[in-house]
């Protein structure tokens, strides 16, 4: 496990792809807001369901996010398209609904951070999200992300092109 203030992020468990599946997959709008491919139906014991557990890859690296205070399940994270030769990777970042609003995606970025600088030795960090998620921009700025651009209407997400802002963060900005 690697721990922040609030929140710590472990291996995937079999136990949270139920609740990934319910909770985070299920919601059609919500995931076509967080995924660049579009929604299926999948059930979760499908091999390409993203709630499943994913099998160890050097792109990708999936975790379940847990709040240290109750010691629920929080959520999931993902550092994934990790270039071993450029030395980047991009973060992904989904909270529960019932774990949103509590400051916690911060404290998860922060820890993606910290795996990807310190563990993986990666250069530069990259997020994507929609121009109008002002609490992911809100979380990766407060983590030290700079705003780089937007691409314009980038993104098509249920029934409508949208904005995506790229944020990124070099390893010699970081501060653990």
């Amino acid at each position: 496990m690697i721990r922040g203030e609030k929140v710590a992020l472990r291996t995937r468990q079999d136990s949270d792809v139920p609740v990934f599946q319910a909770e985070l997959y299920e919601d059609v709008l919500m995931r076509s807001r967080a995924d660049s491919a579009p929604w299926r139906p999948l059930p979760p014991d499908a091999a390409d369901s993203p709630a499943a557990a994913a099998a160890p890859s050097p792109e990708k690296a999936y975790f379940s996010v847990v709040e240290l205070q109750s010691r629920e399940l929080a959520g999931e994270a993902l550092l994934w398209g990790i270039d071993p030769h450029n030395r980047t990777g991009h973060l992904g970042v989904s909270l529960l609904p019932a774990f949103r609003g509590r400051g916690l995606a911060v404290d998860v970025v922060r820890v993606l951070c910290e795996y990807g600088f310190a563990v993986r030795g990666l250069q530069r960090l990259q997020l994507e999200t929609l121009a109008d998620n002002h609490a992911m921009i809100a979380a990766a700025t407060r983590a030290g992300f700079s705003v780089e651009g937007t691409l314009r209407r980038s993104a098509w997400v249920y029934g409508a092109f949208l904005d995506t802002v790229v944020l990124g963060l070099l390893a010699e900005e970081w501060t653990r």
